[in-house]
C-alpha cells in the first residue's frame, strides 16, 4: 500500500510540474509505459488521481499559511480579458523570510464578473480572509481608477480588522506600479512617430507575407553581406516593448530593404499601394479603406534610429522593475532620474 501511496503522490506531482491533464493516466501509452515497469501494477484512475490532487493541495495551502503567517507581505494584483473575453484576476504575495530571501507565491488566479473597482476589492477582501491574512504592507497594482477605488474599499475593510492590519491607517498602503507609469509614458511618445513606425512594421509584414517574399528578402541580406544570424521581427502594437525589438531588429536590415526595393520594385511597391481596413487594436474603425503607408524613407529610417535609443532607456527600465528574484523598489528612483535625463 505504501508504494502505491508514494506512486500516486509521484503521479500527481508530475501532472502539476509538466502541465499534463488528469486523463493522461488512463491513456493506452501511458498504461503500456506502467506495465513495462512492473507489470503487476494496477493504474489509478483519473478521478483517484482527483482526490489525491485536492488532499496535497490543502495540505500545500495550510504550509503556505503558516508560512505566510509570521510576515507582513506585500500583494501584487493585476486583471485583463482573454480572447474569449473573460476576465481573469491574479492575486500574487511577496515577502523576505529570516534570512532575507525573497519568495513570491501566487495566492488566486481565478475568473472575476468585471473590471470595477468594488468587484476588485471584494474578490481581494476574499482572498486574503481565505489566506488568513492580515499583516499587508502594500498593493502594487496600475495607475486605473478602479484600482484605486478597489484598494480603498479594502482598507475601509482592513480597518475594522484590527491586530496592526493597517500601517499608518494604508496612507501608503496603494503603489503605482512602474513598468505601468513607463508603459504610459512610451505609448505617448509612440504617437508622435506612429506613420515611421507603421511604414516599418508594414515592410516587416511585406517580407513576412510569403514564403517567396522571405526568401526574396535573405537573398538581399545576402547580397548587401549583413552578418546577423537573426531576421526581422512583428510586434504587437499595443505591447510597446515589442516595438522597440521589432525597430532593433529591422535597422540592421535596412540596406537589404532598398536592396529589395531596387531589385524587386513592381510587386514591392505595388504592395504599399494596395488598401488595407483602418484598423485600431484589431478593430476596424472606419468603413472607409485607406492605402497602406511605406515603404520606409530616409527620414522614417533615421527616426527609427534615434526613437531606438530613446526606448532602450526606458525598455531596461522597464527590465528592471519587472525582475521577480530580488527586490527592484531601491533601484527605481535612480530609473525614473535615467530616464528624465
Amino acid at each position: 500500500m505504501h508504494g502505491k501511496e508514494e506512486w500516486l503522490k509521484a503521479c500527481v506531482e508530475m501532472v502539476v510540474m509538466d502541465e499534463m491533464p488528469f486523463s493522461v493516466v488512463e491513456g493506452k501509452g501511458f498504461r503500456r509505459f506502467c506495465n513495462s515497469l512492473n507489470p503487476h501494477f494496477q493504474v489509478s484512475s483519473r478521478r483517484t488521481l482527483v482526490r489525491h490532487f485536492m488532499v496535497m493541495y490543502d495540505a500545500m495551502k495550510q504550509k503556505l499559511k503558516e508560512e505566510l503567517a509570521p510576515h507582513r507581505v506585500c500583494l501584487t494584483t493585476d486583471t485583463w480579458t482573454s480572447v474569449q473575453n473573460i476576465n481573469y484576476i491574479v492575486i500574487t504575495a511577496h515577502f523576505i523570510d529570516g534570512d532575507w530571501n525573497l519568495h513570491k507565491r501566487i495566492l488566486n488566479f481565478c475568473v472575476i464578473s468585471n473590471h470595477k473597482g468594488n468587484s476588485i476589492g471584494k474578490l481581494l477582501e476574499s482572498c486574503l480572509l481565505d489566506w488568513d491574512m492580515k499583516k499587508i504592507l502594500t498593493i502594487t497594482a496600475d495607475n486605473a481608477s478602479s484600482n484605486t477605488n478597489a484598494i480603498d474599499y479594502l482598507k475601509s475593510k482592513m480597518g475594522h480588522w484590527g491586530n496592526g492590519s493597517l500601517l499608518l491607517e494604508g496612507k501608503y498602503m496603494h503603489i503605482g506600479c512602474c513598468a505601468h507609469i513607463v508603459n504610459l509614458i512610451v505609448r505617448d511618445r509612440l504617437k508622435k512617430l506612429e506613420k515611421g513606425i507603421l511604414c516599418i512594421r508594414n515592410v516587416v509584414k511585406y517580407v513576412r507575407s510569403s514564403p517567396k517574399r522571405l526568401d526574396d528578402f535573405k537573398s538581399c541580406v545576402k547580397k548587401e553581406q549583413i552578418e546577423c544570424k537573426g531576421l526581422v521581427v512583428l510586434d504587437v502594437p499595443t505591447r510597446w516593448n515589442s516595438t522597440h525589438m521589432m525597430l532593433e531588429a529591422t535597422l540592421k536590415f535596412e540596406k537589404a530593404f532598398w536592396r529589395m526595393r531596387e531589385d524587386d520594385e513592381g510587386p514591392y511597391i505595388s504592395w504599399f499601394g494596395e488598401d488595407e481596413p483602418d484598423l485600431e487594436d484589431g478593430v476596424v474603425m472606419s468603413h472607409y479603406p485607406r492605402k497602406r503607408e511605406g515603404s520606409p524613407t530616409n527620414e522614417d529610417w533615421n527616426n527609427a534610429c534615434t526613437f531606438v535609443n530613446f526606448l532602450k532607456v526606458f525598455y531596461d527600465a522597464t527590465l528592471k522593475s519587472s525582475v521577480t528574484l530580488h527586490p527592484a523598489s531601491h533601484t527605481t528612483f535612480h530609473d525614473l532620474i535615467a530616464m528624465e535625463e
